[in-house]
């Protein structure tokens, strides 16, 4: 508690941890808004993540950071700003440049995906409507509410916004920092903040075991060429009685999309889903399957599998 309160009673730490409560920053961001020098806000940083106040979030050469979301650093905070004025001048001020450097991720993530869309509506154009798809997995996965949603290979942030309005918390990773800063954006502009990203594999992710109520792999098995790790890795961060869905390409034979687009496997199938899935002790539905467009002459159909946990396993 002592560390706490020397970490956090100084006032641009005060700043930052408001800062990072709203959304994840990097240090150059961070100097943005603060207009102060990179080398103090680093040190102000070193400062609040040695007290737990503030998580660290390496991404290829960027350091993003979060305040604490979970244990005695989230309860904590959330003791100290049940106190305090958000109305108070630095704090409002803080906002207003927090906008600006929000506009700027914006303007990134948009120039991104101008230099990607030839290729991005040439997929999208093989398989049934976005929406359509949608609409089934919200429905496969129920009302909720769930305390804990996680992406897995987020992309967009697509899923995120789409569930974390049925989530206490929702978060997603992706290794593509690109993607990154094209999901951040997208749930700033739609204004969800029980949603965040991180950089992270996986096949190896960041989260705690028996933490989630639902994980998504949307699209990403396909790119992978052991896709079991992940649903392995699902399988560990699933509470008992927790909920996988896997949204990907029924098997195909379309090559340029290996060649092209970089997929290691031309769909998959629902023996192998089955195979993966009860190696880890999920037990996988048929799938519900959408087929491709009418007028599509090389469609791809889409498959939707849900597998559930035990609501007696303790792996």
């Amino acid at each position: 508690m002592i560390d706490c309160l020397r970490a956090a009673g100084e006032p641009t730490r005060l700043r930052v941890l408001s800062l990072l409560r709203q959304r994840d920053l990097s240090v150059g961001e961070l100097v943005q808004v603060l207009e102060q020098s990179q080398p103090r806000l680093s040190h102000h940083l070193k400062a609040l993540t040695a007290a737990g106040l503030v998580e660290r979030l390496p991404e290829g050469s960027f350091v993003f950071y979060r305040a604490a979301t979970r244990g005695a650093g989230k309860t904590f905070l959330d003791a100290l700003f049940a106190q305090l004025d958000h109305e108070e001048a630095d704090f409002v001020r803080d906002r207003q440049h927090l906008e600006e450097v929000s506009a700027t991720r914006a303007d990134t993530a948009e120039a991104y995906f101008s230099s990607i869309a030839e290729n991005w509506d040439r997929l999208r154009s093989l398989h049934y409507p976005n929406d359509l798809i949608e609409s089934a997995l919200l429905e496969l996965a129920g009302q909720g509410p769930f305390g804990r949603v996680l992406d897995f290979g987020t992309g967009t942030g697509r899923m995120l916004s789409l569930f974390a309005p049925r989530a206490e918390s929702a978060e997603g990773i992706d290794l593509s920092h690109h993607m990154l800063t094209v999901a951040r954006a997208n749930l700033e502009r739609l204004g969800i903040d029980g949603a965040r990203v991180r950089q992270g594999n996986v096949t190896a992710v960041p989260f705690e075991s028996n933490s989630a109520d639902l994980v998504i792999i949307h699209q990403v098995l396909h790119y992978m060429d052991t896709p079991n790790r992940a649903i392995s890795e699902a399988a560990r961060v699933l509470r008992p009685g927790g909920q996988l869905l896997v949204v990907d390409f029924a098997p195909h034979d379309l090559e340029f999309l290996r060649a092209e687009h970089g997929h290691h496997r031309l769909g998959l199938s629902h023996d192998a889903m089955q195979a993966w899935t009860s190696d880890v002790g999920l037990n996988v539905s048929e799938p519900k399957s959408f087929a491709p467009p009418a007028d599509a002459a090389d469609g791809l159909t889409v498959n939707i599998w849900k597998a559930v946990k035990s609501a007696t396993s303790t792996e």
